[in-house]
C-alpha cells in the first residue's frame, strides 16, 4: 500500500471526493469498499460527467478540494482526454467517466462483491 494505512482516513477521503463530485453536479456517484476484493485500494469512488469538459472539470474539482486539505494524488491518469480520469490517492481510487466509458468498463459490475458505502447526493 501507499502512504495511507488508516482505513478511516481512506473512508474520509472517499467521502470528501464524492462530496466534491456532487458539488460539481457529477452523475451517479458510487463509493465502493473493495478492501476484501483487491490489494490496490480500500475504496473506489465512481462518477460520471455528461461531457469531456465536465469529466475533466470533475477530476480537477476533486484534486482541488482535497488539495486544500493537503491531500495530493500519488498519480493522475487520463487527464485531458475526457473519457476516463483516474485520481490515485493510494487507498482511494477516484474514477470519473463519460457515460460511454462508464457503461463500457462497468466497474460497479466488475467489483460487485465490494460493499457500497452510502452517500447521499444533494438534489438539484
Amino acid at each position: 500500500m501507499g502512504t495511507l494505512h488508516n482505513e478511516e482516513k481512506a473512508k474520509e477521503i472517499a467521502l470528501k471526493a464524492a462530496k466534491a463530485l456532487d458539488e460539481k453536479k457529477a452523475r451517479d456517484i458510487k463509493i465502493l469498499y473493495v478492501n476484501e476484493q483487491t490489494i490496490i485500494a480500500d475504496y473506489f469512488v465512481i462518477a460520471a460527467g455528461t461531457s469531456r469538459t465536465q469529466v475533466n472539470a470533475l477530476a480537477d474539482e476533486v484534486e482541488y478540494k482535497l488539495g486544500l486539505e493537503g491531500i495530493k494524488p500519488a498519480k493522475i491518469e487520463g487527464r485531458g482526454q475526457g473519457t476516463w480520469v483516474l485520481l490515485d490517492y493510494d487507498s482511494v481510487l477516484v474514477h470519473v467517466f463519460n457515460p460511454q466509458s462508464r457503461d463500457f468498463y462497468n466497474l460497479e459490475k466488475l467489483w460487485a462483491d465490494g460493499q457500497e458505502i452510502p452517500f447521499e447526493a444533494t438534489e438539484d
